[in-house]
């Protein structure tokens, strides 16, 4: 069975950071995703608003930078779960069950220190003044060894041989 799901969309409140009575970390947080399609008679986009749950250090990291209006990238588990209410009705609720939470945006001045962030299976590791994930070895990376140069931006992954620092950076890249 394949129960897989990317999302990208801005987060429409901030998360909400929670802890179990065993003092697991629980974040909360819903994100709205365009349709592909505009609607015939208004002629814009709808959106679906999604509910995500991120647990233990990815639920921590995502309270931690993330905020309302954010870009993010969720890589997760679709669940759904039934309840009763106060009332003693059944209730459903369908939500996300986040693995990783990946920043979709460029850094905005004031959000974040200088380096990369990334989250992934919730490991976190100090690299170039921002964290990126333990266990990874990548030429090296994450297992010891030398440290990639982090160059001001969010990364998702360890840097790959294959690409060059840039020696030249006077901040006006076109992207």
């Amino acid at each position: 069975m394949l129960n897989k799901i990317f999302l990208q969309g801005r987060l429409v409140a901030d998360p909400e950071l929670r802890h179990t009575q065993s003092g697991v970390a629980v974040a909360s947080f819903r994100i709205a995703v365009d349709r592909n399609y505009k609607d015939r008679e208004t002629g814009e986009r709808k959106a679906d608003f999604i509910n995500v749950v991120a647990w233990r250090q990815t639920g921590e990291f995502v309270s931690r930078f993330f905020t309302k209006g954010r870009m993010a990238i969720v890589e997760g588990e679709l669940q759904t779960r039934d309840y009763t209410d106060r009332d003693g009705n059944r209730r459903y609720a369908t939500e996300v069950v986040a693995d990783n939470v990946y920043f979709g945006d460029s850094r905005r001045d004031g959000d974040a220190p200088q380096g990369g962030y990334a989250s992934q299976g919730g490991n976190y590791a100090p690299q170039g003044g921002g964290y990126a994930p333990q266990g990874r070895s990548n030429s090296g990376y994450g297992s010891g060894g030398q440290q990639p140069p982090a160059p001001g931006g969010y990364s998702a992954a360890p840097a790959v041989d294959q690409f060059a620092d840039l020696t030249d950076d006077d901040g006006e890249l076109p992207f």
